[in-house]
């Protein structure tokens, strides 16, 4: 049995249609990151901590 994806936009979608940002999907195992005007182009994914220092680290700046 295969479960679908939730995905879920940015809160820094940009204004417009708010179609203007990144989409992330959380799994146990990884994240994956899809860009919202062409959901069905590429998905890119990556190990979870991998993502999460990616995330703290633009905070940081």
């Amino acid at each position: 049995m295969t479960i679908a994806d939730v995905w879920q936009k940015s809160s820094y979608s940009g204004g417009g249609q708010g179609d203007a940002c990144v989409e992330v999907a959380r799994r146990p195992a990884h994240i994956s990151v899809r860009d919202s005007k062409v959901p069905d182009q590429g998905v890119l994914t990556f190990p979870g901590p991998a993502f999460t220092a990616f995330v703290d680290a633009l905070k940081k700046n």
